[in-house]
């Protein structure tokens, strides 16, 4: 058997030993490592059961009986294919994992080029969002926002995050929503035009993993927090108690603010986890920058700066410019079914790291 196979066998067996013993050890950490590596190692166990089996069968290969080496060629072949697929599956199971794949993340969507318009298709893609996060059973939260004059979103900056955090929890927001940052496009004749004139606007999306104190610290002394009294539209005050927090982090004067949870220390929990994302993905981007090929194994978590999409709402037609592929029926993507985009791009990562570890080797 594969030696990558058998270390698989060795840890999960070493993980059931720690798990039944339970001395003083991080029994969440063990049982969701074990919850990761079960599929894997029932595949591997099949795969076992059936070379054993292709082993047996060849035997009968040396049958004297034409009619028993007929059965026992059509079994090995069955078996032969049956034995390549698990392999591949196997494999593909094994392939690097994004260690943020189980993180909530912060959605930042701001509107970019395109006036009011392109406030407008912001909020659409916030309310897109909210309902694909919605049938994947994970939850969003404004942290904060930014009206425009017609309705639509300056900006807006929410999470997505599971109801609860499941021990054996598995799957996170970011590992479906992280292929959604860039700059999105959209193409379409706005309700005020009256000529009836395509307009293009722009909005830009960034997707943070978002990080616990414990994931990613940063020292007190880097922090300046300020308590402010909440603002509205055109920056008058709200209210005149100081719930607001705006907090800097001083080396590299990223800022975060939140004023839309009901007490301080709400808001001041909310805006250090957006400033522990910001913080942590500024200096991810400088690492990746510095090596910059190791970003090839992956597929729409780079530069937000990337058109990644276009919305053509007259020709009917959304397209993927990182994969070059068209999807239909743009109402109901905009409806949050993002699933199929989703799914294609998800297989075309794979494709990749698949090739990336391929020319390693």
């Amino acid at each position: 058997m594969d030696i990558s196979f058998q270390k698989i066998l060795g840890e999960y067996n070493k993980l059931t030993e720690q798990m039944a013993s339970s001395a003083g050890l991080d029994m969440a950490k063990l049982g969701k490592r074990q919850a990761e590596l079960t599929p894997i190692v029932e595949k591997i166990s099949d795969y076992g059961l059936k070379i054993k089996e292709l082993e047996d069968n060849k035997k009968l290969l040396e049958d004297g009986d034409d009619q028993i080496k007929s059965m026992a060629l059509d079994e090995a072949r069955r078996l032969e294919s049956e034995i390549l697929n698990l392999k591949s599956c196997i494999e593909e199971a094994l392939l690097p994992k994004d260690l943020n794949d189980d993180k909530n993340v912060i959605v930042e969507i701001r509107a970019g080029a395109g006036g009011d318009e392109a406030t407008l298709f912001a909020a659409e893609m916030f309310r897109a969002y909210g309902k694909y996060a919605d049938e994947l059973k994970f939850k969003t939260h404004i942290v904060s926002s930014s009206r425009s004059e017609a309705g639509g979103f300056k900006e807006v900056i929410f999470e997505i995050y599971t109801v609860s955090k499941r021990i054996f929890d598995t799957g996170g927001a970011y590992r479906i929503f992280k292929y959604e940052s860039g700059v999105h496009r959209v193409q379409r004749v706005p309700e005020t035009e009256k000529s009836g004139r395509v307009h293009t606007s722009t909005i830009t999306v960034a997707v943070l993993p978002e990080l616990e104190a414990s994931d990613y610290a940063i020292a007190d002394k880097n922090l300046k927090i300020e308590a402010t009294t909440s603002s509205g539209h055109g920056g008058q005050s709200v209210n005149t108690t100081y719930s607001a927090i705006r907090i800097t982090h001083i080396p590299t004067g990223i800022t975060a603010q939140c004023q839309d949870e009901r007490s301080q220390a709400q808001n001041r929990e909310k805006a250090l986890a957006v400033i522990r994302a910001r913080v942590a993905d500024h200096y991810r981007t400088i690492e990746e920058k510095k090596t910059r090929d190791l970003t090839k194994s992956q597929i729409g978590t780079g530069d937000r700066s990337e058109k990644i999409r276009t919305y053509n709402f007259p020709q009917d037609r959304v397209t993927d410019h990182r994969i070059n592929q068209n999807f239909n029926q743009i109402n109901l993507i905009m409806e949050g079914k993002f699933g199929m985009v989703t799914s294609a791009l998800q297989k075309a990562d794979l494709e990749v790291k698949k090739e990336s570890l391929r020319s390693t080797k």
